[in-house]
């Protein structure tokens, strides 16, 4: 039996734990472990009956591991996943029991769906992909590794976000439309055309506000 750490003891780490705590009992590769996180102080008065096992630059994963890692900014969620690989950790993959999958769905490790989320059919999750609560993905839609799509935040069939997209919570990126690697797709907004690398749209219909450098 594996011991589950989830990596980041924020506000998500805490969502994360409730949704792994609805999976424990109905899955046998692993139970809740604990935190790792680089707040030794993050968990104080929350009272989630969970502690904190190690900061986050001195946690030495063992064989018995398997991390799950509740960032939600990709870039930083890159940074702190690839610090735990070189180290050797091993990473879960967490599907809240009541996401919907429909047939020809490919997930890649590390990803966390919770609840609500919906992936039609023929949906392509990379690696270390977030999808907060009601997100959904149509058909052939794809998102990169470490992209993250915020609450009920939406995909068109077709799309595809590329490596380290962000997606606000309740945007919508419409059908067919490329999201360059690591954009920013800003709360609300409505992408209807392709976005260029590195790009952060706001707006009804999204609007390009800056550009940053990718790294």
């Amino acid at each position: 039996m594996k011991r589950l750490i989830i990596v980041g003891a924020g506000g998500f780490g805490r969502e994360v734990l409730c949704w792994a705590r609805d999976i424990e009992s109905t899955q046998s590769e692993w139970r809740i472990g604990g935190f790792v996180d680089a707040n030794s102080a993050a968990l104080d008065g929350y009272g989630v009956g969970v502690r904190i096992l190690a900061e986050l630059e001195e946690f030495a994963p063992v064989s018995e591991d398997l991390c799950i890692c509740a960032i939600g900014d990709p870039a930083t969620k890159r940074r702190v996943v690839m610090g735990l690989l070189e180290r050797g950790a091993q990473f879960a993959t967490l599907i809240h029991p009541s996401v919907i999958i429909g047939a020809g769905c490919r997930i890649g490790v590390g990803c966390i769906a919770c609840p609500g989320v919906v992936l039609t059919t023929n949906v392509t999750l990379g690696r270390f992909v977030t999808l907060n609560l009601g997100a959904t993905l149509g058909h052939d839609a794809r998102a990169g590794d470490w992209c993250s799509l915020m609450v009920h935040a939406d995909v068109g069939g077709n799309a595809s976000l590329d490596e380290g997209v962000l997606a606000g919570s309740h945007s919508f990126i419409l059908p067919c439309v490329q999201v360059g690697c690591g954009s920013v797709v800003g709360a609300g907004s409505v992408v209807t055309r392709n976005v260029p690398a590195g790009s952060t749209m706001f707006g009804v219909p999204a609007k390009h506000i800056c550009t940053k450098a990718i790294t």
